[in-house]
């Protein structure tokens, strides 16, 4: 018997009606290191499986009161010990006896009389299937356990998502309106109030600041908000539309840095949501002018992907980003380098949180010196997908 160091000796339960039999059995057993018991009836051997189930049963077929196949068949109908390994050993030779063994769940027949080697090998293979089978059974309860124990982490940590999502909405919306009040002063001292030059600085400063105050806030309500509304309704969307919106909300953006647009002529109709859409290539965009070349050239387009789906991207002529970088943009408040136009590291969140409710992906590719293409996937809609 090859056994683990580790592992202690299989226990091997013989149940025959003949003592000179059970001797020869057990001493052959006992020899090669297994654990042995023996009994004499069916009866006392599920009274002692009960108390100690072992690791397999030598099991004779020809006894009084109970024969093997009716023992075989009592300890397949309980589930405490229906896994235990079963060689039957008997007299009888024939097929129907063989086929009846099998049908009560043994795992083997020995006819006799057996050869010792035969018996040693044929217990020997089957100890070691059993107690793979324990192990893989111990592996996916531990692997079952794990998952509930993830599973229980993944509702914990949505949980808190949900929450800080609406601390964060609440707390948006709560300074939204005394900074809309703060900038319409803001305005007032600096295109309506005569001041000297310092005075006239320090408004600018103020206007400049409430400005990127409430771009932060109008992101936070964005980014929780996206979380918090239900499943939009989707629906075919003209993306020549959603990116014409999106540009005219960039104007001035645009027209300062004097930033090259290319984009395609036509754009494919897709199946979405197109406020999302228009945020989504907003904040594209946006990241691709703060982050581009002097002065910004930013191409816009779309690559039909296998399966019918479509990959829009936006590719500005920046510095580009180290790989071991990349992941990081789409986390909030993360910001790589510097930019020419400030930002608070929300675009791109809110790009993937938008994309993950849609269905769609979202990601980047760039090299040091090569510029940056971030893209976002969707499907066509259904008439584009039709043939």
């Amino acid at each position: 018997m090859k056994e683990s160091k580790m592992q202690e000796p299989a226990s091997i339960l013989i149940v025959d009606d003949s003592p000179e039999n059970l001797q020869v059995l057990s001493n052959m057993l006992a020899t090669v290191g297994y654990r042995v018991r023996a009994v004499t009836s069916g009866a006392r051997a599920l009274a002692a499986i009960e108390a100690a189930p072992p690791d397999l049963v030598l099991l004779d077929v020809m006894m009084p009161e109970m024969n093997g196949y009716q023992v075989c068949q009592r300890l397949k109908e309980n589930a405490q010990t229906r896994d235990i390994p079963v060689i039957f050993i008997s007299a009888l030779s024939g097929m129907e006896e063989k086929l009846r063994a099998f049908s009560v769940g043994g795992v083997d027949y020995v006819a006799k009389p057996f050869q010792p080697q035969e018996i040693i090998a044929r217990v020997e293979t089957h100890v070691r299937s059993r107690r793979l089978q324990q192990q893989l059974e111990a592996a996916n309860a531990e692997l079952s356990r794990q998952l509930e124990a993830v599973n229980q982490l993944n509702a914990e940590l949505q949980a808190r998502n949900e929450e800080l999502d609406a601390f964060a909405h609440t707390v948006a919306h709560d300074l939204r309106d005394p900074l809309n009040v703060l900038l319409g002063y803001a305005e007032l001292l600096v295109t309506r109030t005569p001041l000297d030059t310092l005075c006239a600085q320090a408004a600018e400063g103020i206007l400049r600041t409430a400005t990127q105050m409430a771009d932060i806030i109008q992101a936070l309500l964005l980014l929780a908000g996206v979380r918090q509304q239900p499943s939009p309704a989707l629906g075919p969307v003209e993306m020549d539309a959603v990116v014409k919106d999106a540009l005219a909300r960039l104007g001035p953006a645009i027209e300062k840095l004097q930033a090259e647009i290319v984009q395609p002529a036509a754009w494919p109709r897709v199946w979405s949501y197109a406020p999302w859409l228009e945020e989504v290539w907003v904040n594209y965009m946006d990241n691709a002018l703060k982050h581009g070349g002097q002065p910004p050239r930013v191409e816009l387009g779309v690559t039909p992907l296998p399966g019918g789906s479509l990959r829009f991207w936006v590719k500005d002529n920046g510095p580009g980003i180290p790989p071991e970088q990349q992941e990081q943009l789409f986390i909030p408040f993360q910001r790589l380098g510097s930019s020419r136009v400030a930002g608070y590291g929300l675009g791109l969140s809110i790009v993937r949180r938008i994309m993950e409710r849609l269905g769609g992906e979202t990601g980047v590719e760039s090299q040091p010196k090569q510029g940056s293409t971030f893209f976002f996937t969707l499907p066509p809609s259904p008439e584009e997908a039709a043939p």
